[in-house]
């Protein structure tokens, strides 16, 4: 039986009359955990992901255990379900503590065993549960059946476990980096499936040699009660870094706003050019190169170069059928609208519900969203798939600049999860490459709007002079980025669409994608709502 004790601390004991060992077999430690314990426990984690809900009740879906030897823990495979009628499923390793010192800022429940007192953490904390997990991946038997399948690659052999420390403040995820040089990402909210970010490195690393995303080194997967394969953990190596290429471009876009303030060059003097036009760097004005400057323009190219790489390691598959190449199809285009149409709505919900949070230009843009809403309609629900002729490919899902990491004279691209907001099945669908494409220039725009707000204070130019030069520096940077990996793309025979179709299909990705921003922003940042909208903006007037 389970009974609460009395203590001198400001938590309850409980008492179970089973081991650590049998402690699950519990069916009262069952329920109390989960109904009085974990509730209070998780809402508080960063990797929590139902804040904005209301929490109805926490179900133990599963539960396996984590072991070597003598060492035992345990793994759960937790379901929260929501007062507004969804659920997610979570993962939380717990591990038993009986030293008083230990953990007392991680601790989930003070207990007494049936030969010890101590305490239930949450074992990611624990070193010695981090050493068997390492362990465990490291010496992976090729061929796994058992529920619990840990897997290391047939290319690497691991060294011995020197140390383990995290990564860092995450949101959804755990990272615990290994020997200072491998990282193991421990997913938090988990699927009735493999994930994408496992999927795509194994596939792209071990079976393509992709060189610009970390090694695949070994994962851990759950075959659950329902014969559901679940990823659980992601092992890769360490590539070394000088940050995310998002803080690069804000350094960069910052000193050409600088130079803009400082000298106060003429707007007009400046040739424009079409959004979508192709434009090689040597074939740039000499203006627009001192503008934007030679090495941020070669970066652009470089990003480029591997963006098309990746697409064509990605669309270069022949057997595995989740990876082959396929055509727009009337399943497909169904299948877009419908998902498409029930975004939008929600938007428009939103913004009526958000207008009084909004104010000058940002109130002006969204009145014009909601004014032009049918004609957005009409751009999302007309797609025509018969005109289309490029391939559909996995792609990366939600690429953008805080998601490529930058080296000495090179990038590095991660994680491959897909759209939070999407379910795992809808993150698998293969779609044109020019959603990733778009998913970038729309950081692109991102990043030169946020230098503008997080430094106006500094300008002492007019915003919207700076509102005009960071619309012109936007098309540069993508006419440069669609010139190179048009090139590299038709080099390596990856159909992306004859030059209308690429316009097209870049408009509607672009879209969709402010249209998909749009939100988080409404919920989080009112004041930075004027990007996707200014973005919006630009595809209806374009």
């Amino acid at each position: 039986m389970l009974e609460q004790e009395t203590s001198n601390t400001q938590f309850p004991i409980f008492s179970s009359n089973n081991n650590w060992e049998n402690l699950m077999e519990d069916k009262a430690f069952i329920q109390v955990f989960l109904a009085d314990v974990l509730e209070d426990y998780i809402v508080k984690q960063r990797w929590y992901g139902g804040k904005s809900s209301k929490l109805k009740y926490i179900e133990l879906s599963d539960y396996f255990r984590i072991q070597h030897h003598d060492e035992v823990y345990f793994g759960l495979l937790l379901e929260v379900d929501f007062e507004e009628a969804f659920y997610h499923h979570y993962f939380l390793p717990i591990a038993f503590v009986s030293d008083e010192t230990f953990a007392q800022e991680n601790r989930i429940l003070p207990i007494n065993l049936k030969n010890q007192q101590g305490f239930i953490i949450d074992a990611i904390h624990l070193e010695a549960f981090r050493k068997v997990v390492y362990h465990r991946i490291s010496a992976a038997l090729p061929v796994d059946k058992t529920p619990v399948q840990y897997h290391k690659s047939d290319n690497f052999e691991f060294p011995p476990y020197e140390s383990s420390r995290f990564m860092g403040v995450e949101q959804s995820n755990t990272s615990i980096i290994y020997n200072n040089t491998f990282i193991l990402k421990f997913f938090r909210r988990i699927y009735a499936d493999k994930n994408p970010d496992y999927e795509m490195s194994r596939f792209l690393s071990d079976i393509k040699e992709f060189k610009h995303t970390p090694p695949y080194l070994g994962s851990i997967n759950i075959i659950d009660s329902d014969n559901t394969n679940v990823t659980i953990g992601l092992m890769q190596k360490l590539f070394p870094n000088k940050g995310d290429a998002w803080e690069y471009f804000l350094k960069e876009l910052q000193l050409i706003y600088q130079n803009i303030d400082t000298k106060k060059p003429v707007f007009t003097d400046f040739p424009d050019i079409t959004v979508f036009e192709r434009r090689k760097i040597s074939e740039l004005p000499e203006k627009i190169i001192d503008l934007i400057g030679l090495n941020l323009l070669n970066k652009v190219s470089l990003l480029a170069q591997r963006t098309a790489e990746m697409h064509i390691a990605l669309g270069s598959e022949f057997e595995e059928t989740a990876f082959t190449p396929t055509r727009f199809n009337n399943d497909y285009s169904v299948w877009l609208k419908n998902r498409l149409t029930y975004q939008f709505q929600n938007r428009l919900n939103l913004t009526e519900n958000n207008l009084h949070h909004l104010e000058g230009y940002s109130l002006q843009l969204a009145k014009e969203f909601l004014a032009n809403k049918n004609i957005i309609r009409k751009k999302l629900v007309n797609f025509d798939w018969t005109k289309l002729k490029g391939e559909r490919i996995r792609i990366h899902g939600d690429y953008h600049l805080g998601q490529i990491l930058v080296q000495d004279d090179d990038f590095c691209i991660l994680d491959f999860e897909g759209e939070p907001e999407s379910t795992i099945r809808d993150r698998k669908v293969k779609q044109p490459p020019l959603k990733d494409v778009a998913g970038l220039f729309r950081s692109f725009h991102y990043a030169i709007y946020a230098t503008i707000f997080n430094h106006q204070d500094r300008f002492s130019s007019s915003q919207e002079t700076l509102f005009e030069f960071g619309e012109l520096i936007y098309k540069y940077l993508v006419a440069v980025f669609l010139e190179t990996y048009r090139e590299i793309t038709q080099q390596a025979n990856l159909s992306i669409g004859y030059t209308n179709e690429r316009v097209y299909l870049l408009k509607y990705c672009l879209l969709e994608k402010a249209i998909y921003e749009l939100g988080y922003e409404l919920n989080s940042r009112p004041k930075w709502t004027i990007i996707p909208l200014k973005g919006i903006a630009n595809i209806l007037n374009s």
